[in-house]
């Protein structure tokens, strides 16, 4: 499934029916007086949020949404009927925003949350509603009141409790495959992950979503590499664990790059909760992993757990911290009920 998490639709709701003009026309009962009913309401236009969508993609194809119009009325005082709502799916952390982008005019945060966007214009008149001592047979009747439509931008912010974040290269596909049942792209080659990927993390009886989103180089925020946009889908994440390569160039450095990074890109994700791994301390002795912690926590790390995604070394300690800054129950623990418990030998942060 290709991932597209931003997408420009147009929307326009029903317009309503038009009323109608008409007499009695009876044997035997003469003067039998209008009759035309009123015309049926226009669909309104919904937007709900579901679950099981985690793109957009849908939207690239199909970006007119219109909802139909009312029935005409009807001679015999008959109402017209009113057309069926236009429901629209979109996934669950869908923001719509106003054409210019600057307004947001609703934010989908919940499964089964529901807007409705836009309200079909409402039924015309029929000349029978016109009817009164001094117009006995009236003739006049309304047009159905017409829809609303605009031009609208969906933006999807995946819903994660944990984000991933680090530099091309740090590791992060590898890391994401062992605490989870995400199956991401691994290479040695910058920018393996080209969009974000999710992950469904099991330990100690507790489950929470794993957000890895690409690589950030220095200039990002400026366009460099595959640029900032995808740090929108860790804004709703709880922690974010910044995952740094011990076989890197300079690990104190690359920590510098990704938090001011973070940093210009604003939205409070400089101010989240961040856990520091220094990740691949299995290809480096212990002696070396030490000294590279401690110039981390020199440059302002509050702590450094040494991780290894390939072999699983430290990860446990990591996923206990990562549990702290959660909930007592996640969203994804009360969408799935009771999660399983561990195994016997209390591992169940490997993959699902």
């Amino acid at each position: 499934m290709h991932f597209l998490d931003q997408a420009k639709i147009y929307l326009k709701s029903g317009q309503g029916g038009p009323g109608a003009v008409g007499f009695r026309r009876e044997k035997y009962i003469e003067y039998g007086g209008p009759d035309g009913g009123n015309g049926g309401k226009g669909g309104d236009v919904i937007l709900v949020a579901v679950a099981g969508l985690n793109t957009l993609i849908d939207f690239r194809y199909s970006q007119h949404f219109k909802a139909k119009r009312g029935s005409h009325g009807q001679g015999k005082d008959k109402t017209g009927a009113g057309a069926p709502d236009l429901v629209i799916q979109v996934p669950v952390g869908t923001q719509v925003l106003s054409e210019d982008k600057e307004e947001v005019l609703a934010d989908f945060t919940e499964v089964g949350q529901e807007i409705v966007f836009l309200r079909g214009g409402i039924g015309g008149r029929g000349n029978a509603s016109y009817k009164s001592s001094t117009n006995r047979a009236p003739r006049q009747h309304q047009p159905g009141e017409m829809g609303e439509e605009l031009w609208v931008w969906l933006r999807l912010k995946l819903l994660a409790d944990v984000g991933l974040v680090g530099l091309p290269n740090a590791g992060k596909s590898t890391f994401i495959n062992a605490v989870s049942n995400a199956q991401a792209k691994v290479g040695d080659y910058a920018f393996t992950t080209l969009v974000p990927k999710l992950g469904v993390v099991r330990h100690k009886a507790r489950e929470f979503v794993l957000a890895d989103i690409p690589g950030l180089i220095e200039g990002a925020a400026d366009g460099a590499g595959i640029g900032d946009r995808f740090l929108g889908h860790i804004e709703r994440c709880r922690v974010l664990i910044h995952l740094i390569d011990i076989a890197g160039d300079d690990p104190v450095e690359a920590m510098r790059v990704v938090q001011e990074e973070l940093l210009a890109y604003g939205a409070g994700l400089e101010d989240k909760p961040q856990l520091v791994a220094l990740n691949k301390v299995d290809l480096a002795d212990d002696e070396l992993s030490k000294a590279f912690a401690d110039e981390l926590i020199a440059a302002g790390a509050d702590k450094v757990f040494n991780v290894s995604g390939a072999s699983g070394a430290g990860i446990e300690a990591l996923m206990d911290a990562v549990l702290g800054y959660l909930p007592d129950r996640t969203a994804t623990e009360t969408n799935a009920g009771e999660v399983e418990e561990e195994d016997e030998d209390g591992n169940n942060w490997s993959p699902i």
